[in-house]
């Protein structure tokens, strides 16, 4: 999450709401946080999603 949560704030900046909550789940890893980063994550744009998951595969 952590990982993810660099690749997301590189793409749609560190302020976005979907940025704070992979950085949130990442550092508690509370169920109910990994579970609004998830929803976060699904709802961005096709390419953003795809983008962050490419910086990932290096």
């Amino acid at each position: 999450m952590g990982r993810l949560a660099k690749a997301v704030g590189f793409i749609c900046g560190p302020r976005h709401a979907c940025t704070v909550a992979l950085a949130k789940a990442a550092e508690t890893g509370a169920p109910a946080d990994i579970k609004r980063a998830r929803a976060l994550f699904l709802k961005l744009k096709h390419a953003e999603r795809q983008g962050a998951l490419a910086m990932l595969a290096d």
